[in-house]
C-alpha cells in the first residue's frame, strides 16, 4: 500500500516510472546501496522524528547519522525518533520504507546539507524492497521540503 502511495504521488511529477523494485530488501543503507550498485552515501535515507508531538521527516546522506547537538540547536528539542510501530500512522510508510512520498499532509520534511554533493540520489520509495533514482532538484520539488538544515554528522 505504501507503495502505491508513493507512486501515485510521484506519478503527479512524472516520476513514478523511475522506481525500481527489488525482490531483496533494501531497507538498510547498506542493502540499498548493495542492489543498486552505488555507494552507502548517495542513498538518500530518510528519517523520523518527533517535534513537539508532530511528525517531521529529515532525509540525509546514508553515511551520515543525527547529530544530536546540532538537532537540538536546530529545533529546540532533543531529537526524538519515531518507534517503528507508530511510523505508519504518523508518517504514512513503514521502516525500510520511510520517504518523503506520498507521505501525512501533517508532516514536514527538511533536506539536510549533506545530499548537496549528489548530482542523483537513491531515496526509499514507501517499501522495503523500493527505491527510486533522483536529481537533487527532483528530490526538492517532490518533497515538498521546508528547508535544508544541518543536522548530521559523520557515521563513523
Amino acid at each position: 500500500m505504501s507503495l502505491n502511495k508513493a507512486k501515485a504521488y510521484l506519478k503527479t511529477f512524472a516520476l513514478d516510472q523511475n522506481i525500481i523494485e527489488f525482490k531483496k530488501s533494501t531497507a538498510t543503507v547498506k542493502e540499498a546501496a548493495l542492489a543498486l550498485g552505488c555507494t552507502d552515501k548517495e542513498i538518500a535515507k530518510t528519517m523520523a522524528f518527533l517535534v513537539n508531538d508532530l511528525p517531521i521527516l529529515i532525509v540525509a546522506s546514508g553515511d551520515k547519522k543525527i547529530d544530536n547537538q546540532k538537532f537540538k540547536q536546530t529545533f529546540h528539542t532533543k531529537a526524538k525518533m519515531i518507534p517503528p510501530e507508530k511510523l505508519e500512522e504518523l508518517i504514512g510508510h513503514t521502516a525500510g520504507g520511510i520517504c518523503p512520498f506520498g507521505i501525512n499532509s501533517n508532516v514536514k520534511v527538511y533536506l539536510d546539507v549533506s545530499l548537496k554533493q549528489f548530482s542523483i540520489i537513491y531515496p526509499a520509495c514507501g517499501t522495503s524492497n523500493s527505491a527510486i533514482k533522483l536529481t537533487l532538484k527532483e528530490l526538492e520539488k517532490t518533497s515538498k521540503y521546508i528547508k535544508y538544515i544541518d543536522v548530521c554528522k559523520e557515521n563513523v
